[in-house]
C-alpha cells in the first residue's frame, strides 16, 4: 500500500514538474492509446458472422431461425430479410443440423415429394405430384440466374384419357421477379423457355409464356401458323436486317470522314413468302423399254378314219380292203409383248423467306467548315468526291442501282449537322471536369488540414524543451540570481559545472536540472521568493 501510494506521488510530482504542452501530449497519448485497447477489445470480442442461407423464403427462414434459437448459435438478418448469418465457425455445422431435418426446402415442392413411400394413393394423386414436382424443380434451376431473384413455374398438361385429342397440347406459364431494376435480356427469356420446353413431354418452346414481376410479357407469340406471330417475326427480321445494313455502311463512312460525320438509314423490303413447288414433266419422245414377253407356241395334229362312201360296211367297220383318209394339221404361234415407260422429270423446289426484294438508302453526309467564329464558312464538296462516297455505300449495302430483277435506290445529300447537342455534351463535359477536379481539390484540402495540424502539434512539442521563463523586476531578479547561484553551485551531469548560457532568463529546461542537481537549493531559493513576494 505504501509503495502504491509513494508511486502516485512521484506520479504527481512528474506531472507538476511538466509544462502546458508537454501535459497535453501525455493526455492525447493516454487517449489514444486507450482507444487503440478499446477498439483491439472489441473487435475481438466481436462475432465473426458468415452467410448461412440466401433468398429464403418467409417460412422456411421461421423455421431455420427457430432451429438456431433453440440451438443458441449466434446469428442475425441480413437487410432484406433474405439472408441469415450465422458465427463462422458455425456455418457448416448448421447447414448439416438442418439438411437433417429437411430445412429449408427451397422455392416450391421438389423431387423429394417422392423420398417417402405413399402406399395406396391413386393415380390422379400420382400424376399431380409429379407436376408439382417438375414445377418446383424448374422454379429453383430458373432462380440459379444471375438476373432472376425467384420464379414460378406453371404447367398445364392435357388430361389423360382413353381417346387422345391432338388439338390439345401441354403449355407453361413463368413468372419471374428480377433483381433490382435490370430487364431480362430477350436471350435469357429464349433460355428459360426452352429449358422449361425440354423439360415437359410434348410441350413446344412457343407455348411457353414468361412474364416479369412488372406485368411485362418477355416472351413473343413465336406460332407460324398465327398472323401475331408472323407479323412479329417479319417485323424483327426487317428491322434486324435495316440495323446490320445502316451500321455497316456508318462503319465505312466514319472510317473516312470521322465519328458523327454521316448518317445512313436502310429500307429494306424482304421477300418473306415461303414456296414449295414440285414439277413432273413427261418426255414422249424418250420412251425406256420397261419389259419384254415373248411367247412362241407350235401345235401338230393328225387324224386318221376309213374312205369311202357311207353304209352298212363302214358302219360295221369290217375291212373291205378299201383305202382310208389320214388329216393331219400343225399350228404355230408367236407372241411379243413390248411394255414402255415414259420418261419423265420430277422437281421439287423450297423457298424459304428471308431474301431481299429492294433497298433504299438515305446517306447524309456533315458539310466541311473552315475557320472559326464569324469567319467560319461551308466548304462543299466536289461532285467527284459524293460521287466516290456514293460508291462506297453503294458497294456496302450491295445496292443493284439498274437491272431487271430489283431496281434499288440510294440518296446522298450533303448539309451541315447542328452543333446544339454538341454544345450540350461539351458543357456538360466542361460541368463533369470542374466537379471532379473540385472533388479532388477538397481532399487535397482536407489532407493538407490534417498535415499542418500534426506540423503545429509537432512545432509544440519541440518548442516545449526551450519555452522560456521570463524574469521580471524586483523579487525575480532574488529568484535568478539564486537560481543562478544554485545553479552554479551545483555540479552536472557530466562532473563540471557549466555556466548559464543566458543570465536574463530562466528556462523550463534550467530549472529542471537545477531540481535534478541540487534540490535543496532549489526549494529554498523558491520558498525565499515566495516569501518576499508575500512581503510585498
Amino acid at each position: 500500500m505504501n509503495s502504491l501510494s509513494q508511486l502516485g506521488r512521484q506520479l504527481l510530482g512528474i506531472w507538476k514538474q511538466l509544462g502546458l504542452n508537454q501535459r497535453i501530449s501525455v493526455v492525447l497519448a493516454a487517449v489514444v492509446a486507450l482507444a487503440a485497447l478499446f477498439s483491439l477489445v472489441f473487435w475481438s470480442s466481436r462475432v465473426d458472422y458468415a452467410l448461412l442461407y440466401g433468398k429464403v423464403d418467409d417460412s422456411e427462414a421461421a423455421k431455420v431461425l427457430a432451429y438456431l434459437d433453440e440451438s443458441k448459435i449466434p446469428h442475425k438478418l441480413g437487410q432484406s430479410g433474405g439472408a441469415i448469418y450465422v458465427a463462422r465457425d458455425k456455418v457448416h455445422y448448421a447447414r448439416m443440423q438442418l439438411a437433417s431435418r429437411g430445412i429449408p426446402r427451397g422455392d416450391g415442392v421438389g423431387f423429394e415429394i417422392f423420398d417417402k413411400p405413399n402406399f395406396g394413393i391413386s393415380d390422379f394423386v400420382q400424376r399431380a405430384n409429379y407436376l408439382r414436382a417438375i414445377q418446383g424443380e424448374l422454379s429453383r434451376t430458373i432462380s440459379q440466374l444471375d438476373e432472376v431473384e425467384a420464379a414460378r413455374v406453371m404447367i398445364v398438361m392435357p388430361e389423360n384419357r382413353l381417346l387422345v385429342d391432338s388439338a390439345k397440347k401441354p403449355t407453361a406459364s413463368v413468372f419471374i421477379r428480377t433483381k433490382g431494376h435490370t430487364v431480362l435480356a430477350p436471350s435469357g427469356v429464349n433460355s428459360i423457355r426452352f429449358l422449361v420446353a425440354n423439360a415437359v413431354e410434348g410441350l413446344q418452346a412457343n407455348q411457353v409464356t414468361v412474364v416479369d414481376n412488372r406485368g411485362n410479357v418477355l416472351s413473343e407469340n413465336g406460332e407460324n401458323d398465327s398472323l401475331v406471330g408472323l407479323t412479329a417475326t417479319q417485323l424483327a427480321a426487317r428491322r434486324n436486317t435495316e440495323q446490320y445494313l445502316s451500321k455497316k455502311a456508318e462503319g465505312m463512312l466514319e472510317a473516312v470522314l470521322g465519328p458523327g460525320q454521316a448518317v445512313v438509314r436502310v429500307s429494306a423490303e424482304i421477300n418473306l413468302d415461303s414456296l414449295s413447288r414440285t414439277e413432273e414433266k413427261f418426255d414422249p419422245d424418250g420412251q425406256v423399254a420397261r419389259s419384254t414377253t415373248l411367247n412362241d407356241e407350235q401345235t401338230d395334229t393328225t387324224s386318221s378314219g376309213p374312205g369311202g362312201s357311207p353304209g352298212i360296211t363302214s358302219n360295221l367297220g369290217f375291212d373291205t380292203n378299201t383305202t382310208a383318209s389320214v388329216n393331219t394339221t400343225k399350228t404355230k404361234k408367236k407372241v411379243t409383248n413390248n411394255q414402255y415407260e415414259i420418261n419423265k422429270t420430277v422437281s421439287t423446289m423450297n423457298q424459304v423467306p428471308g431474301g431481299v426484294k429492294r433497298l433504299a438508302a438515305a446517306v447524309f453526309v456533315a458539310s466541311r467548315f473552315e475557320g472559326t467564329g464569324t469567319s467560319r464558312k461551308a466548304l462543299p464538296r466536289t461532285p467527284e468526291e459524293l460521287e466516290k462516297l456514293r460508291h462506297i455505300v453503294q458497294s456496302a449495302l450491295g445496292i443493284q442501282v439498274s437491272g431487271e430483277s430489283r431496281k434499288d435506290e440510294i440518296t446522298l445529300e450533303e448539309m451541315p449537322f447542328t452543333d446544339q447537342f454538341a454544345d450540350v455534351a461539351q458543357d456538360l463535359s466542361k460541368t463533369e471536369k470542374k466537379q471532379f477536379w473540385w472533388a479532388q481539390a477538397q481532399n487535397v484540402a482536407y489532407i493538407g488540414l490534417a498535415l499542418g495540424v500534426l506540423f503545429i502539434f509537432w512545432r509544440m512539442l519541440k518548442k516545449t524543451s526551450s519555452e522560456q521563463m521570463p524574469a521580471s523586476a524586483g523579487s525575480d531578479d532574488f529568484m535568478i540570481s539564486s537560481a543562478s547561484q544554485a545553479y552554479g553551485n551545483a555540479p552536472s551531469r557530466h562532473g563540471g559545472r557549466q555556466p548559464m548560457n543566458n543570465p536574463g532568463v530562466v528556462t523550463v529546461e534550467t530549472l529542471n536540472q537545477l531540481v535534478r542537481d541540487n534540490p535543496a537549493n532549489v526549494t529554498q531559493a523558491i520558498q525565499t521568493w515566495l516569501g518576499r513576494n508575500s512581503a510585498n
